[in-house]
């Protein structure tokens, strides 16, 4: 039977399923497609502790593994519900070290009906390192990588990615090791931490990217516990000096006094005490300039493995922002046209950015209209909120105030006590500044367009004396211009300091 596609989704994708065996946990992942900034159309994962107690044992765990192979059952039948036309199966720690791991590896693969591709831990902190590389506008510090079973070490500098370096300390395993004394544990990762002390000291003063499970609650345990206002995990960031109190009390094992620890799992928060004792260790040896979150890790690597360039160097931020506007706005051409003027006109304007500045701007542009099937008294809410949540990479956090803001002050005008006093803080009084002016002229431009391409291209700044500007439109534009594009342009002007007028050519 045929499927009808659905318009939510961008038709020249092919679903695509991958499968992370992990020492702790199992992940399916269905995405959209391959892609430079991949969507998930369904993620489902299973704590199955397939490395408790192989410390001890030398093998996987027995109910681990009983529970997992009738899992992969069902995540076979969910890969193929949700239309994937291919399965990638990766395997880590635990699976490649247990005596019967290519045992357990024959089984799934018969259930699964693919190759599992077991890493080495050079090939998963490569992998690790390439989710981070894809993820972040040129990294520059160490990656992270904590699993269950081990923790994966690996030198990045924008697109450059060093070796691997793997250690035997993943929450699960340094659990059995220290058999469960946190004394014991921090004795431990020292030791075993002094063998990549050559990696670490090198690399001093640098940022810490950390991967897994284990990291994220860790610092999803902080956010709760700050009361953080964007509840968005990648590219959190941690101040080694100002948080470390708040990673010792982690360390001690007292998480259930730290506000918000009822809102983690209880599985995952049994090992935040040994993540926080890892982090610990590194930011002694390291003396990171921050701890960064990332929420793409192996899986995400993997993906951006099968890219094919021009694609795999194109800007993930860019590239998400495209496609929401190709799915929700009215037309996808007249937002590329308003990235590309929108620069012309900050030039125009005397405004300054740096090559980050300038991506956020162009981001903010094709965002411009995903709101436009809203109430129209809520489209600025609705904007603000679609966009300081959604799921974009390559960006930090007050990054995504100034675009969700440039969006909200395009609907709701350019009024500063519209703003609550957390995003204030969040956007920085620049980007406040930023967003204000692009929300400005975002109100100027759509009431000449009516949202449409064609006209924008044909639009010139010109000055006109000493802080006078004129916005130059072709006559046959002219009915165009009336009272509230007037209006907004002297907005704009009182935002700006500037004497802004439109002037008409014969063109």
């Amino acid at each position: 039977m045929a499927i009808e596609a659905s318009q939510g989704r961008l038709q020249d994708r092919r679903p695509v399923s991958v499968i992370d065996i992990g020492s702790n946990s199992i992940r399916l992942v269905v995405y959209e497609g391959i892609a430079r900034s991949p969507s998930v159309l369904f993620n489902e994962k299973m704590l199955a502790g397939l490395g408790k107690g192989i410390v001890t044992t030398g093998e996987l765990d027995p109910a681990g593994v009983k529970r997992s192979i009738e899992e992969f059952r069902r995540f076979r039948a969910l890969s193929e519900q949700a239309g994937a036309e291919s399965l990638h199966v990766i395997a880590t720690a635990a699976a490649r070290e247990a005596r019967n791991g290519p045992e357990f590896i024959a089984q799934v693969e018969k259930i699964l009906g693919t190759e599992i591709q077991v890493l080495s831990g050079r090939q998963e902190a490569h992998l690790a390192a390439l989710g981070v590389t894809s993820s972040f506008y040129k990294p520059d510090g160490i990656v992270g990588d904590l699993g269950g079973g081990s923790l994966e070490l690996v030198d990045v500098s924008g697109e450059e990615i060093g070796d691997g370096f793997t250690l035997p300390l993943g929450g699960l395993r340094l659990q059995e090791m220290s058999d469960g004394s946190l004394e014991d544990a921090a004795k431990i990762v020292r030791k075993e931490m002094d063998r990549a002390d050559w990696l670490l000291s090198e690399c001093q003063g640098r940022a810490f990217y950390c991967v897994g499970g284990t990291w994220r609650n860790l610092a999803k345990l902080h956010m709760l516990s700050v009361e953080y206002p964007l509840q968005v995990m990648h590219n959190y960031k941690l101040d080694p000096e100002k948080h470390l109190k708040f990673l010792e009390k982690v360390a001690r094992g007292d998480v259930k006094e730290i506000k918000g620890s009822g809102r983690i799992s209880k599985s995952r928060r049994n090992l935040l005490p040994y993540g926080a004792i890892v982090l610990l260790e590194v930011i002694r040896r390291l003396k990171p300039s921050e701890i960064v979150i990332s929420a793409n890790g192996v899986r995400e690597g993997y993906l951006q493995s099968l890219l094919q360039e021009p694609e795999r160097s194109a800007d993930p931020l860019l590239s998400a922002a495209e496609e929401l506007a190709i799915l929700r706005s009215r037309s996808v051409a007249h937002a590329r046209e308003l990235a590309e003027w929108s620069g012309h006109s900050f030039d125009a304007l005397g405004i300054s950015e740096t090559e980050e500045e300038a991506r956020y701007r162009r981001a903010a542009c094709l965002l411009a209209d995903i709101g436009w099937r809203a109430h129209p008294d809520y489209r600025g809410l609705q904007s603000l909120n679609l966009i300081s949540h959604g799921a974009f990479v390559g960006i930090d956090h007050p990054a995504r105030a100034y675009i969700a803001l440039a969006n909200l002050f395009r609907h709701e005008g350019l009024y500063e006590d519209i703003l609550s006093d957390e995003m204030r803080e969040l956007a920085t009084p620049r980007y406040v500044q930023l967003a204000q002016v692009l929300g400005g002229l975002l109100r100027v431009v759509y009431l000449l367009t009516a949202s449409m391409p064609g006209i924008i291209p044909r639009l010139r700044w010109e000055r006109r004396g000493e802080g006078a500007l004129v916005l130059v439109v072709p006559r046959e534009f002219e009915a165009l211009i009336g009272e509230r594009p007037q209006g907004r342009m002297e907005q704009l002007a009182k935002v700006t300091g500037l004497n802004l007028a439109f002037e008409l050519t014969g063109e």
